[in-house]
């Protein structure tokens, strides 16, 4: 921090042109959660439920699990559970920052605002199949692969796993012999993915990648019909249908607590519904229900990161939920193939030998429990990983040549680290991706096919202005929108491939982009390690670099100036005094989150353009959350009454107005308004016109002058406005504060009113802890790089 501030409250400067840092204060306003507490009926019996209320979603939000920001609004917990008592938007919560209430780490979830996000398709699984095992240690027990969704094809593995339920249902095997199998060796070469679109693709620079969506289904007389029924107001049925599909109606009549697929009720309204639909045939110890509930309980750790929980958390829920046999309604749940069960910890006989030879056991075996859906590609993703590791590279080209001629010592060794491996990590901050970036010239220059690849259009931007004439987005690579297109096998068409902003793929989107690599195709994962983790679940980034399963290259290049100084210390848990001759790094002290909104708003407006010449077009307010008196929504309303004002007669949105639009889960490109049509909103995304479908405004575009960090992971601005109002201490860690205090690129200002929270979660919270699988796979299959 600047000379003498510490980071504390009354040690700060003023505003970046010596203005004064005095404002009128005025009374916070309660926090905005989006429904009614949930902790006094948590353990509420379905008796004692009632009906379905309508539910109250956020007028800018619309059906999707995860809002028009690409985050769930939810706020993390360990497991992930439904909500009570969770503390204020987590930072660390891999949909990012949430709308809660009450306060701490370990507390329950609150449910999200939305309705639930479409299911992705998991990548298929490697062909050479685990058999029903898995890894010794960390195999999938009885009770794995369920049948895939209509129209998929299933996997190698998912065959596995659904064979070996039969075995064990049919009485042919016993369950414990699942966990004694040995790991079959992986394949050499698996079949690649189809393409996603023929040929080569044809998006411009710059172009904004968009999934393909889904058909919207139309709530027919039938659902209508059962949701009357069982109590649920009518405004539920579109949400119902999306989630259910066309036979909605007969799946609800069929199992009522179904409708917890709508993630904006609650299990207690799904009690109410399933009482008022089944009568006295309703009660807490219906499988039904047990198996809803699981879903339900294993989604939200989902939304929290997870992509397994210890079996001991989802039998604490089943108890929590009045469910009077936990272990044996999650038994039956296992038994339905749609969650599976892994052995992580030390093999059977290496107990037996322990317990023979008097030794003491090492560490305890846990059993995990996640959806097929993130198992499978976990699994998947390791698979492929293995085999880029495990596969020996062509030489060919002259990679000593190019390592001399390299720009930096860090930038040779990784041309080094990439000649002689097919997977190589590669850590450093904002200055670092030049090494990457040189890395992909060079391979250009020796004739392959070197393309690299950032999490956000404005990281694609950083990477052409570093020389890289083939840099593309994630997105837009997978879908064929971008990059070289595929090869007649289906996999892209490249030699080598480096992914910058690493630490923001979910692994769902990190199996998808490995199984797309054909074998001897070189792959580096870079990134920045101190960053938050990925909107979806898993920690792809970490446990790669944890496992130690490939060479590991760790820039020497430091990020310049007092912001990087400022931030290379928190990166290592400490909050530094930094000298800030220019005002580059300012902290404004406040007292109440009123104080905190009109500071922000005389920063942007104000403050920040007479000092640096910065219009406030190009400066970005972070916040920890959506909700409370000083969230985005908050800050975006005086933001906009201030800089943009208007009646919002485009769906809440005015032509000049500065939004968040979300093409996809976790993916957030900032955009200005530029008028409504026909077809919908249209949007400028940094030159890129883009039209968004009026039935899709409320999901992917929000109000953008504040966002949260985990909507601001991958891009930067000139200067960059963090708020930290006194609410958002509980949920501070050090991977929020190094994200969000990194985004500008010329300047940064703090409005401070957290005390001596923030330099505690530097110093003693580095991020929030999710439960994944990979490092353990990746260890199975790989010996650790020296």
């Amino acid at each position: 921090m600047p000379a003498g501030a510490a980071g504390t409250p009354g040690a700060a400067e003023a505003g970046p042109d010596g203005g004064p840092t005095d404002s009128p204060q005025g009374d916070a306003e309660a926090p905005d959660g989006e429904r009614a507490d949930e902790a006094a009926s948590s353990s509420t019996a379905p008796a004692d439920a009632g009906a379905v209320p309508a539910p109250q979603p956020d007028p800018a939000a619309a059906s999707h699990a995860r809002s028009s920001d690409g985050e769930p609004n939810a706020s993390e917990a360990a497991a992930g559970v439904e909500p009570g008592t969770a503390s204020r938007d987590s930072a660390e919560h891999p949909g990012g920052e949430r709308d809660t209430r009450g306060s701490g780490d370990s507390a329950p979830a609150t449910e999200p605002e939305t309705a639930s996000r479409g299911d992705a398709q998991a990548p298929d699984g490697e062909a050479s199949a685990r058999g029903s095992a898995g890894h010794p240690g960390s195999g999938p027990a009885p009770g794995g692969g369920g049948e895939p969704p209509a129209g998929k094809p299933r996997s190698a593995v998912a065959e596995a796993l659904a064979a070996a339920v039969r075995a064990v249902e049919s009485g042919e095997r016993d369950a414990a012999s699942f966990f004694n199998e040995p790991k079959p060796k992986p394949a050499a070469r698996r079949p690649a993915p189809a393409p996603a679109a023929a040929g080569p693709a044809v998006a411009g620079p710059g172009a904004v990648a968009r999934p393909v969506r889904a058909a919207h289904v139309a709530p027919s007389a039938g659902l209508t019909e059962v949701l009357a029924a069982g109590g649920a107001p009518e405004a539920l049925a579109g949400q119902v249908a999306e989630a259910l599909g066309e036979h909605a109606a007969e799946e609800l009549r069929e199992d009522p607590w179904r409708l917890l697929a709508v993630p904006a009720v609650r299990p207690e309204q799904a009690d109410g519904f399933a009482r008022a639909l089944l009568g006295d045939a309703c009660g807490p110890d219906d499988e039904r229900r047990a198996r809803a509930l699981v879903g339900r309980f294993l989604e939200r750790a989902a939304l929290a990161g997870h992509t397994v929980l210890e079996s001991s958390a989802v039998l604490a829920e089943l108890s929590r939920r009045s469910v009077p046999d936990p272990e044996a309604a999650l038994r039956d749940v296992l038994a339905e193939g749609t969650v599976l069960v892994f052995r992580e910890g030390p093999e059977d006989e290496q107990e037996q030998e322990q317990e023979q030879e008097g030794e003491e056991a090492g560490e305890p075996v846990r059993l995990l429990l996640g959806l097929d859906r993130y198992a499978m590609a976990e699994e998947s993703l390791a698979d492929g990983l293995a085999r880029l590791v495990n596969a020996t590279p062509e030489q060919g080209p002259d990679w000593a040549a190019a390592a001399e001629d390299a720009p930096s010592p860090s930038a040779a060794e990784l041309i080094r680290a990439v000649a002689a491996s097919g997977l190589v990590t590669h850590s450093g901050g904002e200055a670092a991706r030049a090494e990457p970036a040189a890395l992909v010239t060079a391979a250009a220059g020796l004739g392959l096919r070197a393309w690299a690849a950032a999490h956000t259009e404005d990281g694609r931007r950083r990477l052409t202005e570093l020389g890289v004439a083939d840099a593309v987005t994630v997105a837009g690579l997978l879908s064929g929108q971008e990059g070289p297109g595929r090869d007649a096998d289906g996999a892209l068409a490249l030699d080598v491939l480096a992914v910058l902003d690493a630490p923001q793929l979910d692994v769902e989107t990190a199996a998808l982009l490995v199984e797309s690599l054909a074998d001897g195709t070189r792959l580096v994962l870079g990134g920045d390690p101190g960053v938050l983790w990925s909107a979806g679940p898993g920690r792809v980034f970490a446990d790669v670099l944890a496992a130690r399963a490939c060479p590991a290259v760790v820039s020497r290049t430091p990020d310049p100036g007092p912001i990087g100084e400022l931030v290379s210390g928190i990166g290592v848990g400490e909050l530094n005094q930094v000298a800030a001759p220019g005002k580059e790094v300012v902290i404004v002290p406040v007292r109440e989150p009123a104080e905190a909104v009109h500071r922000t708003v005389q920063l942007v407006a104000e403050s920040v353009p007479r000092a640096f010449g910065i219009e406030p077009g190009a400066t970005q307010v972070i916040t920890p959350g959506h909700g409370g008196p000083a969230g985005t929504r908050a800050l975006n309303a005086a933001l906009k009454e201030r800089l943009n004002p208007g009646p919002g007669r485009f769906g809440g949105f005015d032509p000049g107005d500065r939004v968040a639009y979300v093409p996809a889960p976790g993916r957030m490109v900032p955009g200005t308004v530029v008028s409504a049509e026909t077809e919908g909103l249209r949007l400028d995304c940094g030159g890129t016109p883009v039209v968004v479908p009026r039935e899709r405004v409320g999901d992917e575009v929000r109000h953008g002058w504040a966002v949260t960090a985990h909507q601001a992971a991958g891009t930067r601005w000139p200067a960059a406005v963090v708020v930290l109002p006194g609410d958002a201490a509980p949920t501070l860690t050090r991977s929020w504060v190094y994200t969000a205090f990194g985004r500008g690129e010329r300047h940064l200002s703090v409005v401070h009113g957290v005390e001596q929270a923030l330099p505690r979660a530097v110093a003693e919270v580095p991020a929030k802890e999710r439960t994944t699988r990979l490092r353990a796979l990746l260890e199975a299959q790989t010996r650790p790089a020296g």
